[in-house]
């Protein structure tokens, strides 16, 4: 006789000895009947020691989309880490290519992750509304995309070089490492640079200077 834990996907079957024995622990420690002491054992077991005996075939980790991502989180949440997948995009990716969302993602075939990326890279052929590209008639192309992972790295990076190159305003901005979306810069935004105030290399200069005058005068 076996005793499958159904708590989350991809639990493994202990045998009923091993669930007994542990059950007259629990009952030692907690003080409680033999159910209660099961349902004990199973919240402490899956929460706390994380005791989940995977299937073969699932995977602890894997490459999407050019990132790794733990194979023990939920579909939506995982592919939410790829640069470019926000919680509302992945949930309609998800949703678009018809897989659980309480899946984990370590339980996915190869064909099932392919599909996800494909689905990310090209969501209008999967029915996905323009609302949720987040590069709307590109410069290049003209039509709707979404960009993710490296690919939206390089576009975020020569869209700025071509704003510093044309001389815009927040390519101006950019070039000298200051704010570009109207934020103020008396009282942020200063790390790393001097704003406001002289530059170390002046103010040693200006003391070297002014000790060499001193000098001068005493002589």
């Amino acid at each position: 006789m076996a005793l499958r834990l159904d708590v989350n996907e991809g639990l493994a079957v202990r045998s009923a000895n091993e669930i007994f024995e542990a059950n007259t622990r629990f009952q030692v420690l907690f003080g409680a009947d033999l159910r209660q002491g099961l349902i004990w054992f199973c919240l402490f077991a899956t929460v706390n020691f994380g005791e989940r005996v995977m299937s073969k075939d699932f995977r602890l980790v894997l490459r999407v989309a050019g990132t790794n991502i733990d194979g023990t989180k939920k579909v939506v949440y995982g592919i939410s880490h790829i640069r470019g997948v926000g919680p509302s995009y992945a949930a309609a990716i998800v949703k678009a290519v018809e897989i659980r969302p309480e899946v984990r993602m370590g339980d996915l075939s190869e064909a099932e992750v392919q599909k996800l990326e494909d689905a990310m890279r090209d969501p209008a052929k999967y029915g996905l509304p323009p609302r949720l590209f987040n590069r709307r008639k590109g410069l290049d192309s003209g039509r709707d995309m979404h960009l993710i992972g490296a690919d939206l790295t390089l576009s975020t990076k020569s869209d700025i070089d071509f704003m510093t190159d044309i001389r815009t305003w927040k390519g101006v901005r950019h070039s000298l490492g200051l704010k570009v979306r109207g934020q103020r810069t008396r009282t942020t935004g200063r790390k790393g640079r001097a704003v406001g105030v002289a530059k170390k290399v002046v103010m040693e200069a200006a003391r070297a200077a002014a000790l060499a005058g001193d000098k001068e005068e005493k002589k």
